[in-house]
């Protein structure tokens, strides 16, 4: 049950920082299901990882995004100069994961807390 349980809180974190920032589409929520069904199989051969969840699938949406449509979310920190990046999870293998900018180093939100800041 603790696996269904984290599964579920980083589907629902991942889909409140996509909303946040307007990409909920069909095809991007798809990414999101691709991800969970991945890190579903990953806790189970690594259970002592099931508390890593949340950021990794944070992650593996981001990856799938940034092949298929570009970088996400950017960064509201950098907005001056042109220079659009996307925020980073980190830790990158951690509990309690953020979206931080990886020029500054300023941790912009908590993952699915986006929509706090942006």
């Amino acid at each position: 049950m603790k696996l269904e349980h984290a599964l579920h809180a980083a589907r629902a974190l991942v889909l409140a920082d996509l909303a946040a920032g307007d990409v909920a589409q069909a095809d991007i929520v798809s990414l999101v299901e691709d991800a969970i069904t991945h890190r579903r199989w990953w806790v189970e051969q690594w259970p002592e990882g099931v508390t890593y969840v949340a950021g990794l699938v944070a992650q593996d949406v981001q990856d799938s995004l940034l092949e298929r449509y570009g970088r996400w979310p950017l960064c509201p920190v950098c907005t001056t100069g042109g220079d659009l990046h996307a925020l980073d999870v980190q830790p990158e293998l951690g509990p309690d994961p953020h979206w931080v900018c990886g020029k500054t180093a300023v941790a912009v939100a908590r993952v699915g807390r986006l929509g706090t800041t942006l």
